[in-house]
C-alpha cells in the first residue's frame, strides 16, 4: 500500500479542511498517479473535494465512525477491519491512502512506499503529517530536483518503509 502526500516544510498538511498550497505540477502527479486506482479517505477529506463527490476514474474508499453516512460512487467502511477486508480484494501496489491526518496515522504502519510532495515554506496549519525523516523504518528512497512554482520552492520525495506491517 501507498500513500500520497503534500506537505510544508514543518510537515504541515492542511487548515481549516483544506490544503495549504495549491500547485498545478502536485495535483498533475496526484492525478496521474491515482488515477485508475484505489483511494482510501477519511470522510472529512472526500467532503473537502469539489461538490464534496468522490474522485473520478478512481475506487474511492472512505472510513468514517459515522454508521449513516453514505455518498455516491463510493465504498464506505466503519472500521480499520472493515477497511482491512475490503483492501483484500485489491492490489496492494495500487492502494493509495490520500488523507487526511489521522487515516495517514492509522493506515502508515500498512505503507510500503509514500509520495511525499515537501514544499519548503512554512505554512499556519492545523494538520501535520508524520515526519517521515524521524520515523524508525522509514528512509528517503530519492527525490527530484527542486521545482519552483511562483517563489515557492519544493521536491517530489520518495520514502520507502522497510518493514510495512501486513494488512
Amino acid at each position: 500500500m501507498n500513500l500520497i502526500v503534500a506537505a510544508d516544510k514543518n510537515w504541515a498538511i492542511g487548515k481549516d479542511n483544506k490544503l495549504l498550497v495549491s500547485i498545478p505540477a502536485d495535483m498533475k502527479f496526484f492525478r496521474q498517479t491515482t488515477t485508475g486506482k484505489v483511494v482510501v479517505m477519511g470522510r472529512k477529506t472526500l467532503e473537502s473535494f469539489p461538490n464534496g463527490l468522490p474522485l473520478k476514474n478512481r475506487v474511492n474508499i472512505v472510513l468514517t465512525r459515522n454508521e449513516k453516512y453514505q455518498v455516491q460512487n463510493a465504498i464506505i467502511v466503519h472500521s480499520l477491519e472493515e477497511l482491512k477486508k475490503e483492501l483484500i480484494k485489491y492490489n496492494s501496489e495500487d492502494i493509495y491512502v490520500i488523507g487526511g491526518d489521522s487515516i495517514y496515522k492509522q493506515l502508515l504502519p500498512y505503507c510500503s512506499l509514500a509520495h511525499v510532495t515537501r514544499i519548503d515554506h512554512a505554512y499556519e496549519a492545523d494538520t501535520y503529517f508524520p515526519d517521515l525523516d524521524e520515523l524508525p523504518g522509514w528512509h528517503l528512497a530519492g527525490d527530484s530536483d527542486e521545482q519552483t512554482y511562483f517563489d515557492l520552492e519544493y521536491s517530489f520525495m520518495l520514502y520507502q518503509n522497510r518493514n510495512p506491517q501486513k494488512l
